[in-house]
């Protein structure tokens, strides 16, 4: 199987093209040879009519294409007429998105008024209790059969009113039926969403995208390529466009971090017809971070033709370290093998940033790179090395962007039978001013977070942040964000929309602050039960709006308190954390401390 034609360069992948609304009245062509479409969703009630349009304007005052509004219940969905209305009133013509989860009654609503309809087939008409039971192949086949009877009305009005659809799984809302047969797993996700395709198929419907969203970019990318891989096994005719996104990603630097890694990995792949950066902030930002974020893909990627053609060293359907021997970067610090990936620094940075750093600070420079025994080598071209202990990067000058150049790399040592360290670098050439700090991170984040998801590095060097301290501390939330190190409290936060029962940035504040000294531990804050159980599989604990003013609270995806009032909801969390042993009283950090 292959997700794109050559992990060395980036050629866009050929899709179909999926027409939602009137292109030649505010409507947009999705896929094809058209750019990537940015979109966003409002994050009020879907009741508030004038909150909504106003939020509808907002977004498209700052660029973006596609407007997603919630629709949880008939109710919320018959009021997207006025939604519409009054937009088109105002000579807004943005195609508005009805996300659906749950109830086929709502998209039925819904698809009367809107130009897409986003379902999810782990929840439209599918169960999510967490139950385990065996099905046989009949058993498997009649419950296939009781989904085509539900979703098939809804395939049959989007022929019929010319809509459009997105078949959306969450990483966090597979059904027990396909977490029975596949388990939490990225074929699972593929699997639930083809199984949902087939029934468009049957009816041939064919204006509909996928996307395979999760709040852990490294398995969003294993899906993405995965989906892609399976599309084409299907038939050239399975070219539908895809969109991409990291559900859940938080908010601030985390946010976009995780965000880059993801999103930036499979666009500098030539995948991605449309994106959302899903934060936990105003959804105007996004739009920004989605135009920052595409506008350094040509940047990032190898987009000339070559001629590589050597096997990659890692799967990428499936993460797995590259292995590599013990190494001494110092005295005091080894990488490689089962070490942690370090962090090396400048010696300009280490000159900065070496006097505030304290013994237990977790944040601190753990090799210098000029004091390194580091064979700096063209991947271009033919280079021996004598033994697998020698750390090797790529040379700076390379006309090559760095994620091909340490893809080749990785690959040549794997055809020569090496297995030596690598270190990884966020460039390999200076821009001629220094970056703003908000493209610094985006690139950085793009080129380490996906290199490190391919299984490639043992260390990494961020240099196109100018600043000492910011490059230090981008470094460690690049390796927290993908997964390899764990220095800080980790949060998965959704964006809020209008199912949201609670206010989630001023509520994400509250959490941050009495939790964030929290090393290693992982924290979910959801504003609804949507995808809350799914995606806190892997949190150790979870905040989750179950009515309004009220929160439950969960230990994985297990509930274990039940309607807390909102007010004492954040130390009732506190208590939660003490009682499993996870608490440790933070320690007061001198302002001139800090890094």
């Amino acid at each position: 199987m292959r997700y794109c034609e050559s992990p060395y360069v980036c050629k866009r992948r050929q899709t179909r093209e999926v027409v939602i609304g009137d292109p030649k009245n505010g409507g947009v062509v999705i896929g094809g040879n058209h750019p990537a479409v940015a979109q966003s969703m409002i994050t009020c009630d879907t009741m508030d009519t004038t909150a909504s349009v106003q939020q509808t304007l907002d977004l498209v005052a700052v660029g973006c294409q596609l407007v997603r509004i919630t629709a949880p219940t008939v109710k919320d969905a018959a009021n997207l007429q006025n939604i519409v209305t009054e937009l088109r009133k105002r000579d807004c013509n943005v195609p508005i998105v009805a996300d659906i989860h749950f109830k086929p009654e709502a998209a039925m609503e819904a698809v009367k008024w809107v130009e897409v309809v986003r379902v999810n087939p782990g929840n439209y008409a599918d169960s999510k209790k967490f139950a385990i039971k065996e099905y046989t192949d009949a058993q498997y086949a009649e419950e296939l059969r009781r989904i085509e009877e539900k979703f098939t009305p809804l395939v049959l009005e989007c022929i019929r009113l010319k809509r459009a659809m997105r078949i959306g799984t969450n990483h966090g809302s597979l059904s027990d039926r396909i977490m029975n047969r596949y388990g939490d797993t990225p074929l699972g996700m593929v699997e639930s969403a083809l199984e949902f395709a087939r029934i468009c198929r049957k009816h041939d419907f064919q204006n509909f995208k996928f996307s395979m969203k999760s709040s852990n970019p490294k398995v969003m990318i294993e899906c993405y390529r995965l989906l892609v891989a399976r599309l084409e096994q299907e038939g050239v005719d399975w070219n539908y466009p895809i969109h991409l996104g990291v559900t859940e990603a938080g908010e601030g630097e985390d946010g976009r971090i995780k965000s880059a890694i993801g999103i930036g990995s499979l666009l500098c792949d030539g995948l991605g017809d449309t994106i959302r950066v899903s934060l936990t902030e105003d959804s105007p930002r996004e739009i920004e971070v989605c135009g920052d974020l595409l506008a350094q893909i040509p940047k990032l990627a190898n987009l000339h033709h070559s001629t590589f053609n050597l096997q990659p060293s890692f799967d990428p359907f499936h993460f797995e370290r590259r292995e590599t021997p013990e190494i001494e970067l110092n005295e005091q610090v080894k990488c490689g093998g089962e070490q942690l990936i370090r962090v090396v620094v400048t010696r300009g940075t280490w000159d900065k940033v070496a006097p505030k750093i304290r013994p237990k600070d977790d944040v601190k420079p753990e090799a210098v790179y000029e004091d390194l025994n580091v064979a700096e080598v063209d991947p271009t071209q033919d280079f021996g090395i004598n033994c697998d202990t020698q750390l090797l990067t790529v040379k700076d000058g390379l006309n090559l962007p760095a994620i091909t150049a340490f893809r080749l790399l990785a690959a040549k040592l794997k055809r020569l039978g090496r297995n030596n360290p690598i270190l990884l670098k966020d460039c390999l050439a200076f821009e001629s001013s220094a970056l703003e700090p908000k493209i610094a991170l985006l690139r950085a984040s793009v080129v380490i977070g996906s290199l490190l998801a391919d299984g490639i590095g043992d260390a990494i060097l961020v240099r196109n942040e100018s600043g000492a301290g910011q490059s230090l501390r981008l470094a460690y939330n690049i390796l927290q964000a993908a997964g390899c190190r764990s220095f800080k409290t980790d949060y998965v936060a959704c964006p809020s929309c209008g199912r949201t029962l609670f206010n989630l940035q001023t509520v994400t504040a509250r959490i941050k602050t009495r939790t964030e000294h929290l090393k290693g531990v992982k924290i979910a804050i959801m504003g609804c039960i949507v995808n809350g159980p799914g995606e806190m599989a892997d949190a150790d604990f979870g905040y989750v709006g179950g009515a309004p003013g009220k929160i439950n609270l969960y230990v994985g995806k297990t509930p274990i308190k039940f309607n807390i009032p909102e007010a004492d909801a954040v130390e009732r969390l506190v208590d939660l954390i003490k009682e499993h042993n996870k608490w440790v009283e933070p320690e007061v950090v001198p302002t001139n401390a800090t890094v």
